[in-house]
């Protein structure tokens, strides 16, 4: 019998995005198969924090754990667009 495992979830608000997004990246290797990140607490995203989440996407590859974004505005979905991101992440609403 398969035991239905439980993504680790992190939420993000918007005066703690750099930190958390390290904390889910040190976690990857303990994720099993997923982690999801609440975005619903951010409204913009700073250049120090797409660098975190370029970090976040290379080691969710190489370690194979699919990430997913929940509850990302607009604003932030086409920067994370522009720079390529989006195809890395999966997106809930």
């Amino acid at each position: 019998m398969k035991t239905a495992t439980i993504p680790a979830r992190f939420a993000i608000d918007g005066g703690s995005v750099v930190p958390t997004l390290q904390e889910a990246r040190a976690k990857l290797d303990g994720a099993e198969g997923e982690v999801v990140l609440d975005f619903s607490g951010v409204h913009r995203i700073d250049p120090s924090a797409l660098r975190e989440m370029e970090e976040l996407a290379r080691t969710a590859h190489e370690k194979a754990v699919k990430v997913v974004l929940r509850g990302v505005n607009v604003e932030i979905y086409k920067v994370l667009k522009l720079v390529s991101l989006t195809q890395r992440f999966a997106f809930l609403a």
